[in-house]
């Protein structure tokens, strides 16, 4: 149940770099560089609920099971089918141009996402 609860963005590394090779627009990167980033998780044994809330009163729901295929969206609208799996403390999904991992390390929410040599890093802190 470590993943449950509302985080907020702290810090970020590596945002401009890996927003750029996935193509999003220069304006939407320069929103986005300094919002604090609330993401929701409620979590009940293998089966979580994970929401992310964007700029602008956008929101993403995902809805998935550890080790089952389910599908899930992304920021942009696309839909896609993955399976999210628990490798040691860290959830693991592959999104259509990227890796995402998180883990909850020193009462924060770490999230890196990877496309090839570039990576975004992002802290998170209960609120």
């Amino acid at each position: 149940m470590a993943f449950a609860g509302k985080w907020e963005t702290e810090s970020q590394e590596g945002y401009d770099a890996f927003c750029k090779l996935l193509g999003i627009p220069d304006d939407i990167i320069e929103k986005g560089r300094d919002y604090k980033l609330v993401t929701e998780v409620t979590q009940s044994g293998n089966d979580f609920t994970w929401t992310q809330l964007y700029p602008a009163n956008a929101k993403v729901t995902n809805k998935f099971t550890i080790n089952k295929e389910c599908d899930m969206e992304t920021i942009g609208g696309k839909k896609f089918k993955a399976t999210v799996s628990m490798e040691g403390d860290k959830l693991s999904v592959t999104f259509p141009n990227y890796h995402h991992t998180c883990e909850v390390s020193g009462g924060k929410l770490i999230e890196v996402s990877k496309a090839g040599s570039v990576g975004l890093t992002r802290t998170s802190r209960k609120i």
